[in-house]
């Protein structure tokens, strides 16, 4: 063990996994932004042959973003904080060093193969699930070897006390582990047939009514321990350490904490309202939902007063206006919810592009403004270099925030102009519209979402350029800054 003398942190795996983390974020928007062409422009389908149609890229969309950038994100920014708020360097064990590496060479061969499978139609067809069993073991494994290096580190610290931060992803590892397991439990048809179809090929355990109960408590609670409890430990240790602000309420922080924990594991019931699934179940789920706003605004909140009598930071600091910009879109995200959980409400909402709009606005301004504006505020700290150009963030801000803007207005005003058009009738009860009329309707809406996709991808490209001429070009800081990241 070292001394008291001031602790010198490895950010070796830190450094590794943000160089991913900007990886998958731009090969997941890039994708996201093909098929946000192809819905508004149909033909575009044909131009990249059997390979690049909307049908096959879109689960690689979504699992690159939510497997590779935002899990990518949890990691890298727990290898940063977790060994700042424990006041331990994971240097000082070899074992947590090389489970760590292992980690990561595991998790970016296997999101790699996994991500190519999904391009060859390898697919259980499970919503956010599309992994087949293969590479179900190496999540698993992954999860398994990321929770050894957790506990480890927690195993091994200085600082007694668990800081706010610390319970989140302790939270955020229990969560996806118990969800990911018993979602994908399935039964390879290749040895259950001795030797018939493909070894990759699988059926579910789950059949019917209770596969779809499952996959949608999978499914929501995805949502809750991958885009919301890791990201909530990100913002309680990134804005008091770039504001030199303490939390506004401690307090309310644990409150939410446990409101969390145990409302949010009831609601996923709310995606199968209006279907077979039991009544009771369903307005199981839609109240658990409008619960939900309880500690999920509590988080909110709480971050937003914690810039109390500092709001001047927010045209100063470009860090923090993402950081409360975040704050503000998981406001947004957590109200809408609900509202879409509310059956009457859900009645129109249902399968309309007013449920992508919801999912953006919480993914684009919450998930990924965060992400983001952590990675900004470790690079001046783990590359020992000031941040290369403020006005090209200031630049990504508002490229980025118009988008954003853009995309889930657009998509609003779709949902409800389908959900509205699907119900109409005539005096004599017959349908007004087919569906290829709500389709035609909808097309300048998709047009938006689209420009909207290429604004935002744009401000990532800004974002990924920005650090890598941090790490060439900043100046070397001779001193860690202790507050605001010094930016040219």
């Amino acid at each position: 063990m070292q001394s008291n003398a001031a602790l010198e942190y490895d950010y070796s795996l830190a450094k590794k996994f943000t160089f991913l983390t900007i990886l998958f974020g731009f090969l997941g928007m890039l994708v996201g932004t093909i098929i946000a062409a192809q819905m508004a422009f149909p033909e575009l389908n044909y131009y990249l042959g059997e390979y690049g149609t909307f049908s096959r890229l879109r689960p690689i969309h979504t699992n690159t973003v939510v497997f590779g950038f935002t899990v990518s994100g949890i990691f890298a920014t727990w290898f940063y904080l977790g060994q700042r708020v424990l006041k331990v360097s994971i240097a000082e064990s070899k074992f947590l060093m090389v489970i760590g590496n292992i980690q990561f060479w595991l998790y970016f061969i296997g999101a790699l193969l996994a991500t190519v499978s999904l391009v060859f139609g390898v697919s259980s067809s499970k919503e956010y699930a599309e992994y087949e069993w293969p590479f179900d073991i190496v999540v698993v494994v992954v999860w398994v070897l990321w929770g050894i290096g957790m506990m480890g580190l927690i195993g091994i610290r200085r600082e007694k006390a668990l800081y706010i931060s610390v319970w989140y992803y302790l939270a955020c590892f229990l969560g996806i582990a118990m969800l990911y397991l018993f979602n994908n439990m399935a039964i390879p048809t290749y040895f259950a047939t001795e030797g018939l179809g493909s070894v990759l090929h699988s059926v579910s355990m789950y059949s019917g009514t209770n596969d779809a109960l499952v996959q949608w408590w999978y499914g929501h609670n995805a949502v809750a321990f991958g885009f919301t409890v890791p990201i909530v430990g990100m913002i309680y240790y990134f804005l008091p350490k770039e504001s030199g602000q303490a939390i506004y309420s401690y307090k309310l922080s644990l409150l939410s904490f446990w409101g969390l924990m145990f409302v949010y594991l009831w609601a996923g019931s709310h995606h199968l309202l209006w279907s077979t699934v039991p009544d009771w179940m369903q307005t199981m789920g839609s109240t658990f939902s409008i619960v939900l706003i309880l500690p999920s605004w509590g988080s909110a909140i709480n971050m937003l007063l914690t810039m109390k009598g500092e709001w001047n930071q927010l045209t100063e600091n470009p860090i923090i206006k993402f950081m409360i910009l975040a704050s503000t879109f998981y406001m947004l995200s957590t109200i809408e919810g609900p509202i879409q959980a509310i059956k009457s409400v859900n009645a129109i909402a249902h399968f309309t592009d007013w449920i992508p709009g919801h999912v953006h606005d919480g993914t684009l301004g919450w998930v990924t403004f965060m992400i983001m504006a952590s990675i900004f505020h470790m690079s001046p700290r783990m590359f020992k270099k000031e941040i290369y150009s403020k006005k090209l963030m200031e630049t990504q801000f508002w490229l980025q925030i118009t988008a954003v803007v853009l995309y889930f207005t657009s998509m609003w005003i779709a949902g409800i102009t389908q959900g509205m058009m699907w119900r109409a009738v005539d005096e004599y009860g017959n349908l007004m519209y087919s569906f290829i009329d709500t389709v035609t309707v909808l097309h300048p809406y998709y047009t938006i979402r689209a420009v909207a996709g290429v604004l935002y991808l744009l401000g990532f490209i800004m974002f990924a350029y920005n650090i890598y001429k941090t790490m060439t070009s900043g100046r070397v800081l001779t001193q860690e800054p202790q507050f605001k990241s010094p930016m040219a």
